[in-house]
């Protein structure tokens, strides 16, 4: 079966990249602590859309969403060729031609998957029989109509108790004595009867509610039986192919997935993902990885077609170390960094002064220049507070997982002598570029993340939107929700938080190039308030997770401006960088 293939199969042979850093690496730490990194070049993006385009003139690619990927290799002759492969199966298959095929273990727990897939799918078939049972639609019916009987049977009742209380009111007026005690035992009496009326209905439309109510009780507790069951199946399929599967590393080191993750929790699907398949057969071949890529293609609920996605953080992720354990070092792609941020990038005014060009210290500048992979533009930095120029695709602060550590902060704390103590005092998105402050010390957090909750600090962005927009100004209102199910997703909804931006039209050619002066801080603020038709219904350029379809190399969002008082100084502080698109 062949699965190399050559460059002309996927890119021109005139085809050139003028930026060739990488935008990801894929990366772990090998047994012994030292960090392994391959990275996602504009080369193998370049193979990988081309790839897109091919599996978008086969309909049957987009039946089910998976993630695809390719492998740029070297032959031992020097040549380059491109393994593809795609995760778990396709189209039913888990081994097609022209693909990198499965990785060693599936074969060997073939007729136990089957057999176990066909349980599961009994007891699949028998839980919805269970959920639908007919008898739970009869008892929400009989119980609606008792509880319709039960109120109009409360209502009667209160209407007589009204009636007894004027009773009352008037006897007291009238009798007296024996007379008087009488027609009140009278009335007392009417009242038990009512008691014992809605007693005895409540007992008969419980007796009437009770062969349902057993029948569905005993189907629930087989529900549970059977999800437990299923569970169980599950976890002892799992196992057995984690057993089975084998992973060999370019050291020539195999181990199983239940070695690699001993006493941990793999989710179903670990090993069928495209990055191991892809480093497994490079290395069991001798073939030498170049650069990697991964996108996903077809229908999902939290990922976007043609999007590049890095190694997944429960099954790629932690066997990352081991797969790229004896691969050669690869070049660390340093950008230039500029030891001049502030420059033609940034500035500072103050009220009453002219426009200061403020430069970092030489030192820091020397420390950020030898580390950093990525330029990091200091525009303004005193013994309280720094501001840094954030680049697109970088995270303001670290992330939840081992893979997005990567960030401002991270990048602050590691090089400055006092690191440890910089705190973010706002955030911005990891696709956004612009203004991002950072405070010291905990009093100068404190007394920034002060202002910003008392919406005292002065933000501007510009952004370029996807279309026209007809309206020159004015004001989006709008509360915002985000939607657990697809975080970090934001839509309109009126249960949600207000949030309020002011927004001015800069120029229309094609495009709208519009500033943005939010007055709240929500999450994806702007660009809801963009996107929405509730807003200007014209999603920002670049912004796929919120409708753009027009081809963009980044969201085209800058924080371009912020305003606020010196926590120390007690000066208002005018920060500015140049919008770079």
């Amino acid at each position: 079966m062949v699965v190399l293939h050559t460059l002309s199969d996927f890119i021109d042979g005139n085809y050139a990249i003028a930026n060739s850093s990488p935008s990801y690496w894929y990366e772990g730490h090998c047994p012994h602590g030292e960090l392994l990194r391959l990275p996602r070049t504009p080369m193998s993006e370049a193979i990988a859309r081309s790839l897109m385009q091919h599996l978008a003139r086969d309909e049957s690619y987009s039946r089910e969403g998976k993630m695809y990927g390719i492998l740029l290799i070297e032959l031992p002759n020097g040549e380059q060729r491109i393994l593809k492969a795609f995760s778990g199966l396709l189209n039913g298959c888990s081994a097609v031609k022209g693909w990198v095929p499965p990785i060693p273990g599936r074969d060997e727990c073939a007729l136990a998957e089957a057999r176990t897939l066909a349980q599961l799918d009994a007891m699949k078939q028998e839980l919805i029989t269970l959920k639908q049972l007919k008898e739970r639609q009869e008892y929400e019916t009989l119980y609606r109509q008792q509880e319709q009987q039960l109120q109009i049977l409360s209502d009667r009742h209160r209407d007589c108790k009204h009636q007894r209380q004027e009773k009352r009111q008037i006897l007291c007026q009238t009798l007296t004595g024996v007379a008087l005690t009488v027609a009140l035992e009278q009335l007392d009496e009417e009242s038990r009867r009512e008691g014992i009326e809605r007693r005895i209905l409540k007992r008969q439309q419980s007796q009437a509610l009770q062969p349902l109510k057993q029948l569905i009780e005993t189907a629930d507790a087989r529900l549970r039986e059977l999800k437990q069951q299923r569970k169980q199946l599950s976890r002892q399929l799992q196992a057995q192919m984690h057993a089975a599967y084998s992973l060999t590393n370019f050291s020539g080191q195999s181990l199983s997935l239940q070695q690699l993750m001993p006493g941990g929790s793999m989710p179903t699907g670990t090993g069928d993902c495209c990055a191991p398949k892809l480093l497994h057969y490079a290395a069991t071949h001798g073939l030498k990885p170049l650069a990697m890529a991964e996108f996903w293609w077809g229908s999902s609920q939290d990922k976007i077609q043609g999007e590049f996605y890095g190694a997944c953080l429960e099954r790629c992720q932690p066997l990352m170390g081991f797969l790229l354990s004896g691969l050669p070092q690869m070049p660390t792609y340093n950008a230039a960094i500029q030891t001049n941020p502030a420059g033609a990038d940034g500035q500072i005014s103050k009220p009453g002064s002219a426009d200061l060009v403020c430069v970092a210290a030489p030192l820091r500048l020397s420390a950020i220049e030898t580390t950093l992979t990525r330029s990091l533009p200091i525009i303004y930095e005193d013994e309280w507070l720094i501001a840094v120029n954030k680049p697109p695709d970088l995270l303001s602060v670290p992330g939840r997982y081992s893979d997005r550590q990567d960030s401002v902060l991270a990048r602050l704390r590691n090089l400055l002598p006092d690191g440890m103590e910089i705190t973010a005092a706002h955030r911005l998105d990891q696709e956004t570029s612009g203004i991002l402050l950072l405070a010291r010390n905990r009093q100068t957090h404190r007394q920034l993340s002060c202002q910003f909750q008392l919406r005292q600090v002065h933000k501007v962005y510009e952004a370029v939107l996807s279309g026209l927009v007809t309206a020159d100004s004015g004001a989006i209102a709008l509360p915002l929700w985000g939607d657990p199910n697809r975080r970090p997703y934001q839509k309109v909804d009126e249960q949600g938080k207000p949030s309020l931006t002011h927004f001015r039209v800069m120029a229309r050619q094609g495009y709208t190039r519009v500033e943005f002066i939010p007055l709240t801080g929500r999450t994806h603020q702007i660009r809801v308030h963009a996107a929405d038709a509730k807003g200007l219904g014209m999603p920002i350029l670049g912004d796929r997770l919120y409708g753009c379809r027009a081809e963009a190399n980044r969201l085209h969002l800058h924080a371009k401006e912020l305003r606020f008082e010196h926590p120390q100084l007690r000066e208002t502080f005018h920060l500015q960088t140049k919008t770079p698109f």
